[in-house]
């Protein structure tokens, strides 16, 4: 059934959403003449690497420096790039992606290997289903960027304070996923787009009629800084992404 939905719903929003993405593409092409795709290497189920199609909000080679983490003043987000990334516009190639069976609409976010490689055992199952274009993480932490703002090193802020809770949230959502739930899903990255406050609103009360645990019922509302959290799996800390040193 998942996959059914998947595949009739992708191929309705490359339809109905063709003209919107073929604008975005010129507009990028027309800013720097270059190829306003990007192809992002990410780890899928079971570890398959994929090529993750984005439009590209960022200058040609970005990921050359490797930095995986975005904050919102990062310098390699190029102009027109900001308001891609603000409507979510990028993410909407991915549903090529999902059409062809790489992702799935709702699931995981996919990450790169630098990342997974570094996966406790207990966030190894986040790689036994498809990645997806959003979930409940996606929602709850729709300004990732402006947490990374300003910090020294995006990428250990993200395994501090964003990758704990983002890794609980998509082992809940693998633990209830339903059709009812994708769904649902689905609407309140929609909403989020216009009123993240209400799309927050709404995922607690959805949360709270799921059972979820007390304290990702209480981290969806947002209302408490986040503080540094070992991933699950694990009472340590990140501090390097060197696997050998993890």
């Amino acid at each position: 059934m998942k996959r059914t939905f998947d595949i009739v719903c992708s191929f309705l929003g490359i339809f109905i959403l063709s003209p919107i993405i073929l604008f975005a593409c010129l507009a990028i092409f027309l800013q720097d003449k270059k190829s306003p795709l990007f192809i992002a290497k990410r780890v899928g189920k079971n570890n398959r690497i994929f090529n993750m199609i984005k439009l590209r909000s960022m200058v040609v080679n970005a990921e050359q420096n490797k930095v995986d983490s975005t904050s919102s003043n990062d310098p390699r987000i190029t102009k027109i790039g900001r308001l891609i990334r603000k409507f979510k516009l990028d993410e909407l190639s991915q549903l090529y992606n999902v059409f062809v069976g790489d992702m799935s609409l709702v699931g995981p976010r996919p990450n790169v290997k630098r990342e997974t490689d570094i996966y406790t055992k207990v966030e190894k199952n986040l790689l036994k289903v498809k990645p997806g274009i959003t979930d409940f993480a996606s929602i709850v932490f729709s300004d990732e960027s402006e947490i990374l703002k300003n910090v020294d090193d995006p990428d250990i802020t993200y395994n501090q304070l964003i990758r704990p809770w983002k890794s609980r949230l998509g082992l809940f959502y693998i633990k209830k996923q339903s059709l009812m739930i994708d769904i649902l899903i689905i609407f309140l990255t929609i909403i989020g787009i216009f009123s993240r406050k209400l799309s927050l609103l709404l995922l607690y009360k959805i949360m709270k009629k799921i059972q979820a645990p007390n304290n990702l019922t209480k981290l969806v509302l947002r209302k408490e800084k986040l503080k540094p959290l070992p991933p699950p799996g694990s009472e340590k800390l990140v501090r390097t992404r060197d696997i050998l040193n993890k």
